[in-house]
């Protein structure tokens, strides 16, 4: 067995993840929830012409870093035939922009900086960026306490009122009120809750992994609002838990739900959560069990009933490897996962009851992916290979949703998310 220890990825504060002993070989939402850069994939989408772009706009994607690896946020041109990204002068006055999410009307980009001394503060921060129209640069518009240190995940509100922030290294959650020329304001409402600390070991876990990761206490995820605004999901990977939140669209506060949380199997380490189009149905990616769970979700309620829990890796795998992200195509027919370690992206089909079947996999093209997104055609999907410092481009096969890898390599430093803007 490859011995394995224990290092900081640059830039990411107390974020622990796992490297390879020396001898060892490196191997979404379908917009049900408006969050993160898929809210602009939806929007953008919707409005495509045949040769790619919309009403003959260029489409820009922005790919966020962890700094100094990452220069910041950096800014490209997609070639909508090929998929390439066109590389332009980056954002570079931003530490650790680690997640990025793009309003629907595609008017404003917002950015964390994964860290803990924002303003003499223990907290991290999030920025707003207007995007302008035609060039697709950012401008700074203001910069805001996230209210808990080490932000990782934003996402926006149906209403287009606020933004939603989930800090790792506190577990906070937190609500921002955005204005509508994009300024956002102090946090209208943080949770923090309390919990045991997770279970060292994941119980679902594969023979012989050492996916262990932060179960000393709470550190929330992800958080992200239902299809409809009356609830919040957010999940804490230090403590196995789903949260369910009531959300006031008055005021943005958050109150917790009844039930308040789903329990995850013990050191599963849920990570990301996404919302199927039929309403009916939150998958979820579990980092340190590497699993793709579905829950059955009640709109009325906002309750989740856990229907089915299955492997990311493939059958007869043994060792160590980070299930790190989860997207739906955009006609909701397939799931994929990233797997960091195994570096693969394994795709599921989902049948009409939500349940799922392994249909394969594609190596990464690289190592470590942390992120996995498609372009607002579905035509290709971007794969973020946090440790080989670069993007890798997949087409998609528009029937059977397998990936092709188009042979084109992007170089960025430790990229960590991407968004996309049509302009």
């Amino acid at each position: 067995m490859s011995r394995v220890r224990q290092i900081e990825v640059p830039g990411s504060e107390a974020r622990r993840v796992w490297l390879k002993g020396m001898g060892a070989m490196a191997a979404a939402s379908a917009m049900g929830a408006l969050g993160g850069p898929q809210a602009a994939n939806a929007a953008a989408e919707a409005g495509e012409t045949a040769a790619g772009g919309a009403n003959g706009k260029t489409l820009y994607a922005y790919v966020g870093t962890y700094t100094p690896n990452g220069l910041g946020i950096h800014r490209f041109q997609v070639d909508h035939a090929t998929g390439d990204l066109q590389p332009l002068e980056p954002v570079r006055q931003i530490q650790n922009p680690s997640a990025l999410a793009i309003d629907p009307k595609q008017r404003f980009l917002f950015a964390v900086s994964e860290v803990k001394n924002y303003n003499g503060t223990t907290n991290g921060s999030v920025t707003s960026y207007a995007i302008e129209q035609g060039t697709g640069a950012l401008h700074l518009i203001n910069t805001v306490n996230s209210q808990g240190a080490g932000p990782v995940y934003l996402s926006l509100h149906p209403n287009g009122r606020f933004v939603l922030v989930a800090n790792y290294n506190s577990g906070t959650v937190a609500v921002l009120p955005l204005a509508a020329d994009g300024v956002l304001g102090e946090a209208v409402s943080v949770q923090a809750p309390k919990a045991p600390a997770g279970a060292q070991r994941a119980v679902e876990g594969v023979p012989g992994s050492f996916a262990i990761s932060d179960h000393d206490g709470p550190h929330a995820h992800t958080i992200v609002p239902s299809p409809d605004g009356r609830f919040a999901i957010s999940t804490d990977l230090g403590v196995d838990r789903t949260y369910v939140w009531k959300f006031d669209e008055a005021t943005g506060a958050l109150s917790p739900n009844d039930p308040p949380f789903v329990a995850a199997s013990a050191g599963a380490g849920p990570r990301h959560v996404v919302f199927h189009p039929d309403g009916r149905h939150l998958y979820e990616v579990t980092e340190e069990a590497s699993t793709l769970v579905c829950y059955a979700y009640d709109d009325r309620t906002g309750t989740l009933t856990q229907l089915q829990s299955v492997s990311t890796l493939p059958p007869g795998y043994e060792g160590t490897s980070f299930a790190s992200e989860v997207m739906l195509s955009h006609d909701g027919r397939f799931i994929y996962v990233a797997n960091r370690l195994h570096d693969t992206i394994v795709q599921f089909r989902i049948g009409a009851n939500g349940h799922l079947e392994r249909v394969g996999e594609t190596h990464t093209g690289g190592d470590y992916p942390r992120v996995i997104r498609f372009d607002p055609s579905g035509r290709f999907l971007y794969s973020l290979n946090q440790r080989s410092d670069h993007v890798a481009i997949f087409a998609v096969d528009k029937t059977s949703g397998k990936l092709r890898f188009t042979g084109r390599y992007v170089g960025v430093g430790s990229p960590s998310d991407i968004a996309f803007a049509t302009v």
